[in-house]
């Protein structure tokens, strides 16, 4: 097993932080990332989003270089 960079670590939680908020919206109908920042927020909610886009992606480039 390789050991893990802090890139990889970041990546990690942010696509739990995705997969966990995609769960409460199925369940409740509201997001995670809504409940922290608020409404108000949109533009902070949506840069969250893009970060756990990214780190999906990161996470699909890790796991075919293991």
């Amino acid at each position: 097993m390789t050991e893990k960079s802090p890139l990889d670590w970041i990546a990690l939680v942010l696509v739990i932080i995705g997969g966990l908020n995609w769960g409460i919206v199925g369940v409740a109908g509201s997001g995670l990332v809504e409940a922290i920042f608020g409404s108000q927020m949109a533009t902070l909610s949506r840069f969250v989003y893009i970060l756990v886009g990214l780190s999906a992606l990161y996470m699909i480039y890790f796991a075919m270089k293991e």
